[in-house]
C-alpha cells in the first residue's frame, strides 16, 4: 500500500512538473512566434529560449510547437496510462484512456478546423489540447481511484 502510494505521488510530481516544463516552452515559444510573425525588434521570450531557437523562421518555429504538443500528449497518455495501472491495479483503463486521448485531439482538430466559420471555437479547441497536455486526466484518475467500490490489487 506504502509502495503504490509512493509510486502515484511520484508520478504526480512527474506530471506536474513535465506541466511546468511545458507552460515554460509553450509561453517562450508563443512569444518567440509573435516576435518573428510580426518582425519585432523585441521578443519577450527568455534570454535562455530565444538562443534556442536562434535563427528558426517562422514555419520551423510553428513545426515546433506542433511537434513539442504531440510530445506532451504523448508524455501525458504514457503517465496516464501508468498512473491508472498503479491505482487500480490492473490495465483495464488503458484503451480508454488512448480512445479518450485520441478522441480529444480529434475534437480539438475540429474546432480548429471550424474556427474559420465560428471564431470561439478556437479557444475550445486550444482548451481541448490543454486537457490532453497538462496532468488533468491524472488528477481525474486520482479522484476515481478514491471512489468507494474501487478494487486494487496490489502491482
Amino acid at each position: 500500500m506504502m509502495r503504490r502510494r509512493t509510486l502515484l505521488a511520484l508520478l504526480m510530481l512527474a506530471a506536474v512538473a513535465l506541466g511546468a516544463a511545458r507552460e515554460f516552452l509553450f509561453l517562450n515559444l508563443n512569444y518567440q512566434i509573435d516576435a518573428v510573425a510580426n518582425h519585432r525588434a523585441v521578443s519577450y521570450a527568455h534570454s535562455l529560449f530565444r538562443s534556442w531557437t536562434a535563427g528558426l523562421e517562422l514555419d520551423a518555429l510553428l513545426r515546433l510547437k506542433w511537434a513539442l504538443a504531440v510530445l506532451f500528449i504523448a508524455s501525458t497518455l504514457a503517465l496516464s496510462i501508468t498512473f491508472a495501472r498503479i491505482a487500480f491495479g490492473d490495465h483495464r483503463y488503458r484503451t480508454t484512456l488512448v480512445w479518450g486521448f485520441v478522441l480529444v485531439g480529434a475534437l480539438a482538430l475540429v474546432m480548429h478546423l471550424l474556427a474559420t466559420a465560428v471564431p470561439p471555437l478556437y479557444g475550445v479547441s486550444v482548451k481541448l489540447l490543454h486537457v490532453i497536455q497538462y496532468p488533468v486526466v491524472l488528477f481525474v484518475i486520482w479522484a476515481a481511484a478514491m471512489l468507494p467500490g474501487q478494487a486494487r490489487s496490489r502491482p
